[in-house]
């Protein structure tokens, strides 16, 4: 009988664009859209302008372009360089499912081999859905510790599987990649993203030129465990790892079971995700109720339990403040908005926006839960000046595909962040290029316009 690797590598190689539902090439697209917009905005940041400099330095016949830049490396420093400038703006979409954020450990790396190769837009959408599935189903199958952040854990065999994938490799190698891609995940902790310091964006870099390498080396002849995510996520990384959850109506996919990359999450907050359930309850209280900063005598926000571990009011930078709910919701409150404008200076120095942080408690409730849909994520309770009491819960944030925004929210999300970088015209110009992505003979006829203004 086939174990669950076999399972997972007779689904990655029977994936064809052709058998693919129409739900689930549009899932891809708009998922792929989504992913560009969040690596072409942080590409920008001086330290990711940089990396791209020093990959293009460092491997200058290479054929995959460093998005965003006037410049290209090869596709081991390109996932890189795009994973690394995907994450670092809090962007990113994720799925609720597991796997935390799928895409940008998936879309890098499949991105720079399709590119590097000249494959056709077809093969790109089958194994960024590949990709994807067996991502989030490895780390849905994970009760991962209480400090293990998930950015580059298992998203390494993501990376590895789609390119598996391009490659049309058999089920035989594809297992053989698997393990070879687990036993080299990252091992990362939670500290370095609620400190604010930026080794953190490497996480999902890291993992994708390691999925690549893992293709790499089971071509040298390197040999892994015969069931190593059991092994490392099992005794390492994971609390407990259950192999039959990665496969759970694994073969019903596209006959009744939807495949994940359907049943995902866009972020319209631009911060952590356990930051959006207070922030939905707060900016529909804001809406139905108006009142303003100086109304607000406190604030209570209970939410999961990892909330208590994002309670700082005085986050010392952007990364930080992406990451504490306090300064989250004063934000939205002093600002009226949640986009990256609201975690950039000027905003981290408003004293209005620190002073409110400082009046909001944070208390934890253990029957709440990112993965849940029939219980709240999120309650918050506001006390005004005028002894009014405002109250609000959150279940499903908006953007979870269990509570979706359209999709033209999503592309226009894509065109904020984007639309800086490229100028608004070629931005509209990768919206049309994403839509047609499967009629593409070569995906470089996307990645031409994907390439910045500016040398790096």
């Amino acid at each position: 009988m086939a174990d669950y690797l076999d399972r997972l590598a007779r689904f990655v190689e029977g994936t064809r664009f052709d058998a693919l539902p129409a739900t689930t090439v549009a899932a891809a697209r708009l998922v792929l859209l989504d992913t560009l917009g969040a690596i072409l905005a942080g590409s920008a940041l001086p330290e990711n302008a940089k990396l791209a400099g020093l990959a293009a330095i460092r491997s200058p016949q290479g054929g995959a372009t460093l998005l965003g830049h006037r410049a290209r490396a090869d596709a081991f420093w390109a996932a890189l360089t795009n994973a690394t400038a995907g994450v670092a703006l809090e962007v990113d979409e994720g799925n609720r499912l597991g796997g935390g954020h799928p895409a940008i450990h998936v879309i890098p790396g499949a991105l720079a081999v399709a590119e590097e190769q000249g494959l056709d837009g077809r093969r790109l959408l089958e194994s960024v859905v590949a990709g994807y599935e067996v991502c989030s189903r490895l780390g849905g199958a994970t009760s991962q510790r209480a400090n293990v952040h998930s950015h580059g854990t298992w998203g390494t065999i993501g990376t590895a599987v789609a390119v598996a994938r391009l490659a049309d490799a058999p089920a035989a190698t594809i297992r053989e990649v698997i393990n070879l891609a687990a036993s080299m995940s990252p091992a990362n902790s939670w500290t370095p993203a609620l400190d604010g310091a930026t080794i953190r964006n490497l996480y999902p870099g890291r993992s994708g030129l390691q999925g690549i390498l893992a293709v790499e080396l089971q071509r040298c002849g390197f040999t892994g465990l015969g069931d190593a995510p059991s092994d490392v996520y099992g005794t390492i990384l994971a609390e407990r790892f259950e192999p039959a959850l990665a496969v759970e109506r694994l073969e019903e996919l596209g006959t009744g079971e939807r495949h994940r990359i359907e049943r995902n999450y866009f972020k319209l907050h631009a911060c952590c995700r356990f930051n959006h359930f207070a922030l939905d309850a707060v900016m529909a209280l804001r809406c139905a109720q108006p009142f303003e900063a100086g109304d607000v005598m406190r604030i209570r926000v209970t939410t999961i339990p990892f909330g208590e571990r994002m309670a700082s009011t005085e986050p010392a930078s952007m990364l930080a403040a992406k990451f504490s709910i306090p300064y989250s919701v004063a934000a939205a409150i002093v600002l009226g908005r949640t986009d990256l404008a609201a975690f950039e200076p000027p905003a981290l120095g408003d004293p209005r926006i620190r002073d409110l942080a400082r009046k909001i408690e944070i208390r934890a409730e253990p029957k709440m839960s990112p993965r849940r849909t029939d219980h709240p994520t999120a309650h918050v309770k506001i006390a005004l000046s005028d002894g009014r009491m405002l109250e609000q819960t959150t279940t499903v944030p908006r953007g979870d595909a269990a509570n979706p925004a359209p999709p033209e929210e999503v592309t226009a999300k894509f065109l904020a962040l984007a639309g800086p970088v490229l100028g608004e015209a070629r931005a509209r110009q990768v919206v049309d290029a994403v839509h047609r992505a499967e009629t593409f003979k070569d995906v470089r006829a996307l990645t031409a316009v994907l390439a910045g203004g500016a040398p790096s």
